[in-house]
Parts: structure tokens; sequence; C-alpha cells
């Protein structure tokens, strides 16, 4: 059996070493998003072998696809002998369009592959969030528009120094939103916490957005990949006109220029999320797959 245990701050060195060299698009491949939920996914983790290596959930037991160099077939079944002696189905999930061709030709015919449009990730282009431009984001500009009518408004880079009036706006968005009576707002609250905690140490990149001095809205994200940078947290005001349009193309055009995308995560199958999320027109819907063991 594999010695899977809770993700630790600690492991971020090791963890990031190896999935920088894998240089992968999709949200999941990241310490800090494995890190700030480990706790809600029930996450745990190992070094197989020199892989990085995930399980989590305790109803469904999932893995993650084996990530690193040396013989990706053998930690593949070192972690089927896992699910076997765990009493579990060997399921993978999380896996991106090369995983699955790695894995028809390491072990062909024995996984079943499925897709949920639930999980794809949302991936724009630096330019097309900076610009805005063309009809049919006509909408976004009119509403950021709307926004900078009031002249008293103002970017900064997350600090130290401001993070306080970050959190403050964040536990209002709370209250707003009834995050304690929904059980998703709530895990959702608790990775947020952790990720202000630990700002510093997780090499995080944030972006407020202030109206008449008090801050409106905020964003959290890291470099993804060579090319990619991904938002983890965004939150604003939604009675304020232009609130998350503003902060999403503020944050990008100070913050993101140095890459040629954005990945904004997936929408989790939430109607509203979904179409706030096609409402910008993404390059890329990155599908995610799901392997489970035939029997």
């Amino acid at each position: 059996m594999i010695n899977f245990r809770a993700i630790e701050l600690s492991d971020r060195e090791w963890i990031e070493a190896i999935l920088k060299k894998a240089n992968l698009m999709g949200c999941e491949y990241t310490f800090v998003n494995n890190y700030i939920w480990g706790t809600q996914y029930q996450l745990e983790i190992a070094n197989v072998n020199g892989f990085y290596c995930t399980r989590s959930g305790m109803e469904e037991v999932i893995y993650g696809f084996p990530i690193g160099e040396g013989n990706l077939a053998e930690v593949i079944r070192l972690l089927e002998e896992d699910a076997k002696e765990r009493n579990v189905p060997f399921v993978m999930k999380g896996m991106l369009a090369e995983h699955v061709t790695l894995l028809d030709l390491i072990c062909p015919g024995e996984f079943e592959i499925t897709t949920s449009r639930d999980d794809s990730d949302y991936i724009y282009s630096v330019e097309k969030l900076s610009k805005l431009s063309g009809k049919k984001l006509h909408g976004k500009r009119n509403h950021i528009a709307r926004f900078k009518d009031n002249e008293d408004w103002q970017y900064e880079k997350l600090t130290e120094e401001n993070m306080k009036d970050c959190l403050e706006m964040n536990r209002k968005w709370c209250e707003n939103n009834n995050c304690l009576d929904n059980i998703s707002l709530k895990h959702e609250a608790c990775a947020v916490k952790k990720a202000f905690r630990h700002f510093k140490a997780l090499n995080l990149v944030g972006g407020l957005l202030r109206l008449n001095g008090e801050v409106v809205a905020y964003t959290i994200g890291e470099p993804l990949s060579d090319n990619t940078f991904v938002i983890h947290i965004e939150k604003a005001f939604s009675e304020i006109q232009g609130a998350y349009p503003m902060i999403n193309q503020q944050f990008v055009l100070h913050e993101c220029q140095d890459y040629e995308y954005v990945n904004r995560e997936e929408d989790l199958g939430e109607e509203g999320l979904r179409k706030a999320k096609l409402s910008y027109y993404p390059e890329i819907l990155l599908d995610k797959y799901k392997a489970t063991k035939r029997g």
C-alpha cells in the first residue's frame, strides 16, 4: 500500500519542481490548487518513484494521473495495486488528452475513458482579455465604462500592506452571499483563507480594485506553465456594475502580459458560472478525462 498523506506547505518545492517540468495547462496541476483545496477534497499525496501522485475523496476515491519522469507504466501498476489493497475501484481523473494517449499505449483497452463538460478549463488569450475588442465583447466594455463613470477608482497589486483591506472585503462578500449556509461557498471560503494566510510562501500574485477608497474586487493567481497564467480566486461585489469585468481586465493588463493565455479554471456545472465564463469567448475549452479500470 502506498503511503499517501495530507499535503503540507513544506511539499511545495519538490512538487513544483515536477509540475514545472511537466508544463501542463490544466488547472489541477499546480501545488497551490492542491494545497488550498486539500482539506475540502480530502486530498492526499505521495512521491512514487519520483512521480507526483494524488488520491482524494472518501465515498469515491479518485487518483490523479501520475506526473513525473521515469517508468510511468510501473507507477500506474503500483497505483492500481494500492486501489486493490484499499478495496476501491481504480479510477483516475483530471487527465489531459496527452495522458489518455499515454495510458492507451501503456495499458491498451484496460480503461474506460469518459469526459465531463463540467470539468473543462476555460482558457483565454491574454490579448483578448486585455483589449476586449470586437462586437461580442461590446457588453463587457460597456460595463467597464459604467464602472469608470466614478473616477475615484484605482488598481493595486496585492501586497502585505493592503491585504487586510482585501480580507475585509472578502469577509463582507461572504456575509452578503451567506457562505456559512452554502457548503460549496463555505469550502471555498476556507480555501481563500488558506491562500491569504500563506500568500507569500505560495508565491501567489494578486491584484485589487478600489472604488472611493474601498476594496470592491480582487484576483489571485500564479504562473501555470511557460505560456499560461491561472486564476485561482476572483471576487467582486456583484451589485457594483462593472466590478467583475473591471478586475478581470485590470489584473490581466497588470500581471499577465508575459503570458499568452489565462486559465480561468472550470465551471463545475454551475449554470451562472458557465454563462459568465462563456461570455468571454474562450480560445480553448480544455477537456479533462476520467479513466476507470475495466472489470
